[in-house]
């Protein structure tokens, strides 16, 4: 992994820290904004996450995010951070109805967002696609264990591989997705066990989203470990608290139109003299 905070981090990168043991730590973005923010602070990989549902958009679930407002978002954070590794989501409905459709999305959304790759939430129906997409050389990272898409069919998000046949089914989905031309993996809600099993069985970089330790890398809903949300996962660290400071400074802003002193002579433009 380059310590050269001029040079763009790549997938390369990626593969060489799996190798070295180094492990690289990811955020979510969705924004340019904070992407800016994020790469002068180091952060080597970001993540475009259909999460935005959640926390830009104030969706329960994942499900009513569009792929227009994905690449709209994925854009901004590129134009932000130009030299992380940029993974962006591909939204519900993208790239479920046929391969041809999801080649189709895909090529979309590397033209008009610039993203390095795409992550897919990946069954046994998406291999083909997983194929197709390494065929025409887009970057795949295949999103397994708990997968926030399928929350119709789970009824609920839970921890996933917690039997000896699930985490079974868990790590030989991994391997096929990566002989089906996978360039990583992102392992979301599983024992650490699992996660360590599905490292051991592959060669490719695995992300954790709370996965436990053996995985190459960690992402995690940014919102959450700043306190932006009304509950912040388990797995996720506390980074601090954003929100009380955020709901004072509005406050402070309600306080000053009220009193009157907003705005005051120094918020207001000079006129020129009026010639005759």
């Amino acid at each position: 992994m380059s310590s050269d905070p001029a040079r763009k981090f790549t997938l390369d990168d990626l593969r060489a820290a799996r190798v070295s043991g180094t492990k690289v730590p990811m955020l979510t973005c969705y924004d340019y904004t904070t992407a800016r923010l994020m790469q002068e602070a180091g952060v080597p990989a970001l993540l475009v996450g259909d999460s935005a549902a959640n926390v830009i958009l104030g969706h329960p679930t994942t499900v009513p995010i569009s792929l227009d407002f994905m690449i709209d978002i994925a854009a901004a954070v590129r134009r932000g951070a130009p030299k992380c590794l940029l993974i962006a989501d591909m939204p519900f409905g993208s790239y479920q109805a046929s391969t041809t459709q999801g080649v189709k999305n895909a090529i979309r959304m590397m033209q008009l967002s610039g993203c390095d790759c795409v992550k897919i939430e990946v069954a046994s129906g998406q291999i083909r696609l997983v194929r197709r997409l390494a065929d025409a050389a887009i970057a795949v990272i295949a999103h397994l264990g708990l997968k926030p898409q399928s929350i119709g069919l789970i009824g609920e998000y839970k921890v996933q591989g917690r039997t000896a046949p699930d985490a079974k089914q868990i790590v030989q989905l991994a391997t096929r997705v990566v002989r089906a031309g996978a360039a990583g993996i992102l392992l979301e809600a599983v024992p650490p066990s699992v996660a360590a099993a599905v490292v051991e069985a592959v060669s490719v970089p695995v992300i954790g989203c709370g996965a436990g330790p053996a995985c190459h890398g960690y992402v995690f809903v940014t919102h959450d470990a700043l306190g932006l949300t009304p509950r912040r996962p388990k797995f996720v660290p506390n980074l601090g608290d954003l929100a009380t400071p955020m709901a004072e400074a509005f406050r402070h802003y309600v306080q000053l139109v009220n009193s009157g002193k907003y705005p005051a002579a120094e918020h207001n433009y000079g006129e020129k003299p009026i010639e005759k």
